[in-house]
Formats: structure tokens, sequence, C-alpha cells
């Protein structure tokens, strides 16, 4: 446990974007921004049901605006592997001033690291299975 004191405040949950998609085979990889556009739906309707605070991150800006009036969205300044990881980080600090963030991965080295800068973390396919079921 890190050494940051519980917060009273708004639940920020943080998605690693390939990770819940990709933690099932259902042929995303055919239609990779189709993908990105459904999660997104399903997260928007995941924050306006909840009230969470929902921040997606993507590896790259997508390639048509996301229809999404609740949900935040951000990605890496460069594409590659782990990009998103990395923005993740970078950011989760500025993230947890001001929330209890859950960052969203199934990623070992990623919620490692999060865990460590005081972030809860949720298996990918796991918020993804709450999410299909809301």
């Amino acid at each position: 446990m890190s050494g940051r004191s519980a917060k009273i405040g708004l639940v920020h949950r943080v998605i690693d974007a390939m990770n819940v998609i990709g933690c099932r085979p259902d042929g995303w990889w055919r239609d990779r921004a189709g993908a990105i556009e459904r999660l997104a739906a399903q997260l928007d309707g995941w924050a306006a049901e909840t009230g969470e605070r929902v921040t997606v991150v993507l590896e790259q800006p997508p390639r048509r605006p996301l229809d999404a009036e609740r949900l935040e969205v951000a990605w890496a300044p460069r594409p590659g592997p782990n990009s998103a990881d990395r923005e993740i980080v970078r950011r989760l600090d500025d993230w947890l001033a001001g929330d209890e963030a859950i960052v969203v991965t199934s990623d070992r080295d990623l919620a490692e690291r999060a865990r460590d800068l005081g972030a809860e973390v949720e298996p990918a396919a796991t918020f993804r299975a709450r999410l299909e079921a809301l």
C-alpha cells in the first residue's frame, strides 16, 4: 500500500483501452477503430450510470471523433508498444491528486507501477464483464 491517505472524492477510472478491447478475441483486430468506438460508447454509458469520472487512454489519437459526452479521451504523444501504459503512468500522479484512481489493465508492469503510485487496479477482463453487464 502506498503512503497516500484514503480520499473521499470522485472515483476516476483510468482505462487501458487496448487491454480491455484485447481481453476478448471477438475479431476486434479486423476493425480496430470500430472496436475503440464501441468501447468509448460503453464507457460513456458506464460514466453516466455510475457517476464515475472515466478516462480511456489510447496508443494514438482516434481515427474518427468519438461520440461520448462524459468520457475523457487521452492518448500517448507518440504511438508504439506500451505507449498508452507510459502515458497512464505519466499522468497518474495528477489524476491521483484529485480523485481515487482505479487503473483498469491486465498488464502486470503497468499494474505494479500504478499500485506503487497509489492507484487501485482492476483486471481488464473483470471490468469488461461488468461493463457489458451494465
